[in-house]
């Protein structure tokens, strides 16, 4: 079985309740909710938050909510502690799905193929990301005033075309199984796959500007 939590602090800096903006006339966080109920392979959906007004919107969706105490809606708490947080209150499930409702183009068919992928390899973990320029692999940092490769020393002389792909999260799909969680509670594991989304489908609502745009595509669609 399978358990998707969806955090959804109330205090957000680049948009005021930022879950609850509207997009396209619908709150930001209905298209996570909407994401995860037409899920093939999610048994239960709980939604974690400090904020009452979200906990409300939450249960006029017809899923489960969880009080989340004040010192776990902080601008620097972690995911894995809200997640450990709601294992307290359900224990009976073998995979974990993590939906961040700033991601609002993720759909129930980039979940379904993630999940499939993460079932079928006998992955461990799994995150969602994008293709990055792997140019990033020549940068150096100040390693107490002297100059070294970010990953090695190899690296920032290779020709591009000699490295390696790079991927970056972009934060919208992160599944893992529940016994290794609580073992170690990160989605960086042994075994951890990916799933490569498209620049479109992982937009990210982190302000005002990223808000417009994601109104624009929904209504350029209409």
């Amino acid at each position: 079985m399978t358990l998707a939590i969806i955090p959804a602090r109330a205090g957000s800096k680049g948009i005021k309740n930022k879950n609850l903006a509207l997009l396209n006339n619908k709150p930001l966080l209905y298209y996570t909710i909407n994401a995860a109920k037409n899920s093939k392979y999610i048994d239960k959906i709980v939604l974690s938050s400090d904020g009452d007004e979200i906990l409300s919107y939450g249960k006029t969706q017809n899923i489960d909510t969880i009080k989340r105490p004040k010192e776990l809606a902080l601008d620097d708490t972690t995911s894995d502690k809200v997640i450990l947080h709601a294992l307290d209150f359900y224990k009976d499930y073998e995979n974990i799905i993590l939906l961040q409702p700033t991601s609002p183009f993720r759909t129930n068919i980039h979940i379904d193929e993630a999940f499939l992928k993460f079932k079928n390899e006998n992955s461990n973990a799994l995150i969602s990301v994008i293709e990055y320029d792997n140019k990033i692999l020549k940068a150096f940092i100040d390693d107490n005033g002297n100059l070294k490769g970010i990953c090695n020393d190899k690296y920032p002389f290779m020709p591009r075309q000699s490295l390696p792909k790079t991927y970056m999260s972009n934060g919208a799909i992160y599944i893992i199984k529940s016994n290794l969680f609580l073992k170690n509670p990160t989605f960086l594991q042994k075994n951890t796959n990916y799933y490569i989304m498209d620049t479109k489908s992982s937009l990210d609502i982190d302000n005002e500007e990223d808000l417009r745009k994601a109104n624009g595509i929904l209504q350029d669609k209409n």
